[in-house]
């Protein structure tokens, strides 16, 4: 990644020709506006679909736990399971699958997702379900980390946010619309056919990714020791502390955005789905902003957004007695909030560069410990003195905690770019904080 292209020799007099992105250093100069590949918009569907099923059992626990005869706290068992495959499973199956190509083990991924799906419907007790979903779970954060490999290597160094708020917003998207659709689908057909459903879709996803997804896109080349030698590298861990503080202060509020909305901004029922699509709508355009402006300038980015979370979770904290400044106050929070996920991910690629999958496995990991960590305080915060200004205010603390790890990696992204100006490597404004040091040539 330090190579600097050779500048193609031109005839004097002749009119520059736009090149690929050429690399100065560890400076990205973009020559142009780069056009994603078909395939990162392939994987950003397909990480839609999987998404989808990963928090649609919320909304149908009555309906599984009177099927299964368990009580609805069991069944919620369902969500925490599949979390825990997740932050998990990622990391250790990118290691199990470490000598797979690319292709191979998204495949593979898909596979275990449809069988999770099928075991979850076939199932006549909870431990099947639930190794149901840990299977499914498993599939998901397989087949998102390589994923994100192949969209960010497809995609190159001057696209590769952009293709992460690809991936990031087929997430969101399911969030936004996928769980609301699927769950009403689940009423209506009885969540075992939505399983079934969900099985046979990613089966065929399976079949397309085969076919659409580039053979030679493999891992081959890497090792155990390289992913962990890869580790090292101070900066990850600061990103991935600044992963789970972001996370886990926007999941502290969001998680229990129904009873905050409905008893303390005097929301109807009737109307809160439509307050949630709307932070969904405001995530969708917050994804699709940080994708384009972090691959030029990620930490002018990220440091305002977590500056503004704070902000926003501070007035919800004041002023969200009022119903309509609380659904503009939801939807900002939406928008400048998630708007800091596919930055942080396309650092941790920028750093070890592409191919390594056990860093990009461990920033999911960071994003599930702190939607675990946000939700889990944020609920202690409710059933205390604080009441329901308490989810808001932990919230508030996590946002502004994220600032510190930021500022951090923002200070080294400035004492790199300066070493390289006196160093005569060459710059350029748009990219001074584009992407820290890489520890491998």
């Amino acid at each position: 990644m330090t190579a600097a292209a050779s500048p193609t020799p031109t005839r004097p007099g002749a009119p520059a020709v736009a090149g690929p992105p050429r690399y100065d250093g560890d400076t990205t100069v973009p020559a142009g506006k780069v056009k994603l590949p078909p395939v990162v918009w392939l994987l950003g569907a397909v990480s839609f679909v999987m998404s989808t099923s990963s928090l649609i059992v919320a909304g149908l626990l009555p309906q599984i736990s009177d099927s299964l005869g368990v009580s609805v706290s069991s069944a919620g068992l369902l969500i925490t399971v599949y979390a825990l495959g997740m932050g998990i499973g990622a990391p250790v199956m990118s290691l199990a699958t470490l000598r797979l190509p690319h292709r191979s083990a998204m495949i593979a991924a898909l596979l275990v997702f449809a069988a999770g799906h099928i075991l979850g419907a076939l199932g006549s007790n909870l431990a099947l379900a639930l190794v149901g979903r840990f299977a499914a779970a498993l599939g998901n954060g397989t087949f998102w980390v390589m994923g994100a490999v192949v969209a960010t290597a497809a995609a190159g160094p001057a696209a590769r946010t952009r293709a992460m708020s690809v991936m990031v917003g087929g997430m969101t998207l399911a969030n936004a619309v996928g769980v609301p659709l699927g769950t009403a689908a689940g009423q209506l057909v009885g969540w075992q056919a939505l399983f079934w459903t969900l099985a046979l879709i990613s089966l065929a996803a399976t079949v397309v990714v085969a076919r659409r997804v580039p053979a030679d896109t493999g891992g081959g080349d890497s090792s155990l020791r390289a992913e962990l030698g890869a580790l090292k590298h101070p900066h990850l861990w600061l990103i991935y502390l600044a992963a789970a503080l972001m996370q886990g202060g926007l999941l502290a509020f969001y998680s229990y955005i129904a009873p905050l909305l409905t008893e303390r901004a005097g929301l109807s029922t009737t109307v809160l789905p439509l307050a949630m699509l709307g932070y969904g709508a405001g995530a969708l355009a917050g994804t699709a902003f940080g994708g384009r402006r972090g691959d030029r300038r990620p930490y002018a980015t990220l440091i305002p957004a977590a500056a503004v979370t704070a902000t926003l979770l501070a007035a919800i904290t004041l002023w969200a007695t009022n119903s309509v400044a609380a659904v503009i106050l939801l939807v900002l929070l939406g928008a400048v909030g998630i708007s800091s996920t596919p930055i942080l991910v396309g650092q941790v690629i920028r750093i070890v560069g592409p191919g390594r999958a056990l860093p990009v496995a461990l920033t999911t990991s960071a994003f599930q410990v702190g939607i675990a960590s946000g939700s889990w305080i944020g609920g202690v915060a409710l059933t205390s003195a604080l009441g329901l200004k308490g989810p808001s205010l932990v919230g508030l603390a996590l946002a502004l905690a994220a600032l510190l790890p930021l500022s951090l990696l923002a200070a080294a992204s400035q004492r790199t770019a300066g070493a390289a100006v006196l160093g005569g490597s060459p710059s350029t404004p748009h990219s001074r904080d584009s992407h820290l040091h890489p520890p491998h040539a």
